[in-house]
């Protein structure tokens, strides 16, 4: 291990050593419940070791939990809200279409929106909005690059991004 790799380990253990229990208590109260808060803090040091770099720069640690918690309490929201408007679509469907999925199907299509809300985790996030916006939402490439505030050229570089995180998922 190089000198540097030690002292990145040390800053991560002392922010997990003097934060981690402040964390979970203000995820906690914030979403009532130990278990959901215990994996959000597990999840926002997961992302912070992820982006060690900015280990190193961190002036006020509790405010980069708190923001880097807050980010992945939106994401959670974000994918439950997927979840929740798909098993919608499915009872609606259920209800109107003589032939609608069977257990099995809405398993896999739940596992597969899984799959892909993790590969999603793996790029930035204008990457993941872009993809988002345009599979989700339906937008042309036009209105995320001037929703995202880049060009239409970036737009497709992003979706290129999170479609190739989403494919070396699958491992392909």
């Amino acid at each position: 291990m190089s000198a540097a790799e030690f002292v990145l380990q040390q800053h991560i253990h002392t922010l997990y050593r003097d934060h981690h229990s402040w964390l979970h208590g203000w995820l906690r109260k914030k979403l009532g419940c130990a278990h959901n808060a215990a994996d959000v803090a597990h999840d926002t040091f997961l992302r912070i070791i992820a982006s060690r770099d900015a280990l190193l720069g961190i002036q006020e640690p509790r405010a980069y939990l708190t923001t880097t918690a807050k980010r992945l309490l939106v994401d959670r929201v974000r994918r439950q809200s997927i979840e929740a408007a798909y098993l919608s679509e499915l009872a609606h469907a259920a209800e109107t279409l003589p032939g609608y999925p069977s257990p099995e199907q809405t398993l896999a299509t739940l596992q597969a929106l899984e799959e892909i809300g993790a590969a999603l985790q793996g790029v930035s996030a204008k990457a993941r909005e872009a993809f988002l916006l345009h599979y989700l939402d339906g937008q042309t490439h036009a209105a995320i690059a001037a929703q995202l505030d880049v060009s239409t050229r970036m737009v497709r570089k992003y979706l290129v991004q999170a479609l190739a995180n989403c494919l070396r998922g699958q491992g392909g």
